[in-house]
């Protein structure tokens, strides 16, 4: 797989999967750190991001960092419309060997796939209506991830993404990075018998990722359309949707995507 150039800034957490595979290694605990972490209140953002995509107009869904399935479950737990196809992906074999235990039910219209969100030679341009992404950009390379993502929707398509963003009071929002900087190492540690890469990335990710304003300027740069966000808890965290213009800009895609990817038209 092809390597990229790109600046630290565009990776939050500075994390390489290819170096480090913390998320195989707690693949099996990784519910358990997001309830350790969040007190459980990961479980209501993902809620409402599931009733989002849910309520979306597309026939197929690209979930990227898939992880363990939760919001995919979520999905499902709204009303699902005939005809609807997922695919969830993910770079970890462990956590998407657990999802797709998780999913078994729905086996008829989930596929699984392992892809790394950054660079997704095997999708092709234009491909699927509506892709999500949840708590997994501070991880990436979000230039790379939004830049597939942009290449395989559809014209049109809906980009929906769950993330770290800040609370506007500069107060609250520091008192928040503190309370997290003495309690996710000891809560981490705990919950992860010991491996500290598990809460660093994390952590670092939630430091350093930007605002829910500069996220949603930074995606509308790259083309997209109808740009919304709304905080949740304050504004831990926000949930955040775009749409899919009909013409790809290749100049600001060629900017991350190598080449031999495009295609000089999406059907």
């Amino acid at each position: 797989m092809e390597t990229q150039v790109h600046a630290p800034a565009d990776n939050a957490a500075e994390f390489t999967w290819r170096h480090d595979d913390v998320f195989g290694r707690i693949a099996s605990r990784y519910d358990l750190l997001c309830d350790v972490f969040s007190f459980g209140i990961h479980r209501l953002w993902k809620r409402k991001v599931a009733r989002r995509i849910a309520g979306e107009d597309w026939t197929t869904l690209l979930d990227g960092a898939t992880g363990t399935g939760d919001i995919i479950l979520r999905v499902f737990a709204r009303e699902m419309s005939a005809g609807r196809n997922i695919i969830a992906s993910d770079v970890s074999a462990k956590m998407l060997a657990i999802a797709q235990r998780r999913l078994a039910a729905q086996a008829g219209v989930v596929q699984f796939k392992r892809l790394d969100a950054e660079a997704m030679p095997s999708m092709a341009d234009g491909s699927v209506d509506a892709y999500s992404i949840s708590l997994g950009l501070k991880i990436c390379n979000r230039q790379l991830v939004f830049a597939e993502a942009f290449r395989v929707l559809r014209p049109g398509g809906r980009l929906i993404v769950l993330e770290a963003s800040n609370i506007r009071s500069t107060i609250l929002h520091q008192l928040y990075l503190a309370y997290m900087s003495i309690c996710m190492p000891a809560l981490g540690w705990l919950a992860t018998g010991g491996d500290a890469s598990a809460y660093r990335y994390l952590l670092r990710g939630i430091r350093e990722f930007p605002s829910a304003e500069a996220l949603a300027a930074e995606i509308q740069q790259l083309g997209f359309q109808e740009v919304t966000f709304g905080r949740q808890s304050l504004g831990i965290v926000a949930i955040q949707g775009h749409a899919s213009p009909g013409q790809v800009d290749e100049d600001v895609c060629r900017r991350y995507v190598p080449a031999r990817w495009l295609t000089s038209e999406r059907k």
